[in-house]
Parts: structure tokens; C-alpha cells; sequence
């Protein structure tokens, strides 16, 4: 594969470095390629090419896997699926064919129980799978059919894993910049007599937000992030707040995103990266302060990940 020929800015990212050995993945929407780099932008490469609008990525060190979703070929075509590869972008392989959920977004890794868990978009639905795309399960299901597509405060697109609580966390956006967003939360297992459509124990985290996407978890501090696209004040933005004492309003650590989508925590470097469509990255501390665009005009970037190698 070859270098990617990206701007970098002149600043050096040596707070970075100060934090620790690191790699990022990026998906880049409009190219359909996944991107690899150390934190200080070194190291650039294209790993994986012609991916069918890829959204969520999950890095799995022990194994030497990455995995990412793929939307499909268009909006509302039922044709999304997930792939694997090694970490280097070789041995790649499809896990849930086409069609095994529609238009899959955020995806999430759980090691220590074998799964991977999605949103589904246009599925209307939050999913789950073995590492291997086997027993492919829906965990909660917001809407059926045509009609019930239509309506965007339906469609899931975040998700995230409360491994002490055993539970899950997942946005539905709403239409553009509606103000209908919502976080919900619930167990990871359906209760017992229950479906994915109808669960008593699914809560309203936070409502009326601009357009939530992607969701971060900072298990150590019991803190959830997330980016939102929406307009601003409060779109456009990073937010964050306490799961265990949640707050009345989400605290805003980041302004002025050209649409924040992909979002990745380093807690012991107490630094996050964001990515937007408008093909920015940026790097920050967990409060939003020393906030830098360390590279930009990147195509349209969704999914990130960080991870230590």
C-alpha cells in the first residue's frame, strides 16, 4: 500500500508523543479506505482500499484484528455488512455478508465475551455478533418496515459498552439538525419474556440534542462522550457527562466541528480524537482543552480508533 498523500499541520503533536506509543485507524467515507498512523501523524498509510462506505471500526490488539462496518452501496439499500482483517490490512474477509443488517454504523468490541456490537441505521435496530459474524443477534429494534424508516428519530447510529453495569448505550439522531436526538441505555440482555421490540428496561439517558452520533466510554472515570453534527451552539461538538450522576445538561468540551462523527478515547494519555466529515482530525485532553487539527482536507472521515500496539 502507499503512503496517503495527506496536509499535515506544522504543529507537532508533542504532547502526544509524551503519552505514550499509540495507532489510529480512520475511515475515510469518500475514498472508501481505512487509514493507519501513530498519533503524531507519522507513519501515514493506506491499509485497506474499496470498502463500500465504511462507518464503524474496532481494533482487537490481542488477536491482531480490525473490524469495520460498511453502510453499503447507497443510502437505503438494504446491503451493509462487516469485515475483518489483520491489523497490517492483510487477510481480509467478510464476517456479515451483504444484507446481514442493513446500514451498520458505531461498532463496538467485547473481548472478554466474544462479541462485536452495531447500530443499525436503517435497520432500526442495535445488534450484536461472535467475533467471527456468527449467531447474529438484535438486541433492540425501534421501528418495522418502509414507513417506520422514514422516520430518522428511529434510526440508531452511536453505541457504546458499560462493561461493569452490563450494559449498552446507543444514540438515535433524529433528522438533521431536528433537535430530537436521543442516548438511551439498557442491558445487554433482553429481559427474560421480553423482545427486541418491546423492552421495559430501555431508558432515556439524554433528549432533545442537536444529532448525536458516535459514543465514547471512559470506563475508569464512569465518564460518556459523544460527538453531535447538529447545528450549533450545542451541535458541532463534543460533549460529555457522568453516567453513575448524570447531570442535567451534557458538558460541552469542544466547539466549532465541521460535522464531528468519529471519536476515540486514550484515557491513560488523557487525550481524545475526533474526526469530522468535512475531513478534519483533531486531538485534545479529556476536558477539550489544548485543542489542535492536526490534519485536515481529508475527504469525508467517519470512524476512529486508537489503540496501543
Amino acid at each position: 500500500m502507499t503512503d496517503a498523500p495527506w496536509t499535515n499541520s506544522k504543529t507537532k503533536l508533542g504532547d502526544a508523543r509524551k503519552a505514550g506509543l499509540g495507532r489510529l485507524f480512520v475511515l475515510e467515507l469518500s475514498g472508501g479506505r481505512i487509514h493507519s498512523m501513530s498519533p503524531d501523524c507519522s507513519e501515514r498509510k493506506v491499509i485497506v482500499t474499496d470498502c463500500r462506505m465504511p462507518d464503524g471500526i474496532a481494533v482487537d490488539v490481542a488477536s491482531g484484528h480490525i473490524y469495520w462496518t460498511n453502510m453499503g452501496s447507497s443510502p437505503g439499500t438494504n446491503d451493509g455488512s462487516i469485515e475483518r482483517a489483520d491489523i497490517d490490512g492483510k487477510n481480509r474477509r467478510v464476517i456479515v455478508p451483504p444484507g446481514g443488517t442493513f446500514t451498520p454504523k458505531q461498532l463496538q468490541l467485547d473481548k472478554q465475551n466474544g462479541k462485536l456490537y452495531w447500530c443499525d441505521r436503517e435497520g432500526m435496530r442495535v445488534m450484536r455478533a461472535n467475533l467471527d459474524g456468527s449467531q447474529i443477534e438484535t438486541l433492540v429494534e425501534t421501528g418495522h418496515g418502509d414507513a417506520d424508516r422514514r422516520d430518522q428519530t428511529r434510526w440508531c447510529v452511536g453505541i457504546t459498552i458499560d462493561p461493569k453495569r452490563a450494559q449498552i448505550y446507543w444514540t438515535q439522531k433524529g433528522s438533521d439538525n431536528s433537535e430530537q436526538g436521543l442516548i438511551f441505555r439498557a442491558g445487554l440482555e433482553i429481559p427474560n419474556g421480553e423482545s427486541a421490540a418491546r423492552r421495559s428496561d430501555i431508558e432515556v439517558f439524554f433528549d432533545h440534542l442537536p444529532e448525536p452520533i458516535d459514543l465514547e466510554l471512559d470506563i475508569k472515570n464512569r465518564v460518556l462522550y459523544w460527538t453531535d453534527r447538529g447545528d450549533p451552539p450545542r451541535g458541532n461538538t463534543v460533549n460529555r457527562a457522568s453516567i453513575d450522576a448524570k447531570p442535567q445538561a451534557p458538558e460541552i468540551v469542544i466547539t466549532h466541528l465541521m460535522e464531528g462523527i468519529g471519536i476515540a478515547l486514550d484515557v491513560p494519555g488523557d487525550r481524545m480524537f475526533v474526526a469530522d466529515f468535512a475531513g478534519s482530525l483533531y486531538s485534545a485532553k479529556l476536558d477539550g482543552s489544548g485543542e489542535h487539527n492536526f490534519l485536515f482536507a481529508q475527504g469525508n472521515l467517519t470512524g476512529i480508533a486508537y489503540t496501543e500496539i
